[in-house]
């Protein structure tokens, strides 16, 4: 069984930054992908980054690209979604996420693991 711990959300300004952080409990954390969901009240759970087990590929959803970096310390057994110039519509719990096997997804139904979530919001 995997457990995921996110931590590093909090209130931030429009434009400011923050650090969301995901740790993992899993024996071989680069057998594992991972990825960065979000979701606002009311809204679907959102794909936002994900990266694979060797932290050489990377996806990003559009409207992040550019503000956002997903990297991961395979020797922390930890994820990182750093957010700058962040934006009010930014604003969401923020869920870390992992699957079996390398290979990242964009899809919320590809990860069968997830954390509790942190919350983002930015206000304006």
């Amino acid at each position: 069984q995997v457990q995921l711990v996110e931590s590093g959300g909090g209130l931030v300004q429009t434009g400011g930054s923050l650090r969301v952080s995901c740790v993992a409990s899993v024996r071989i954390f680069s057998n594992y992908a991972k990825g960065w969901f979000r979701q606002a009240p009311g809204k679907e759970r959102e794909f936002v980054a994900a990266i694979d087990g060797s932290g050489d590929r990377i996806d990003y959803h559009d409207s992040v690209k550019g503000r956002f970096t997903i990297s991961r310390d395979n020797a922390k057994n930890t994820v990182y979604l750093q957010m700058n110039g962040l934006k009010p519509e930014d604003t969401a719990v923020y869920y870390c996420a992992a699957r079996s096997g390398p290979l990242r997804s964009t899809l919320v139904e590809a990860y069968e693991y997830w954390g509790q979530g942190t919350q983002v919001t930015v206000s304006s």
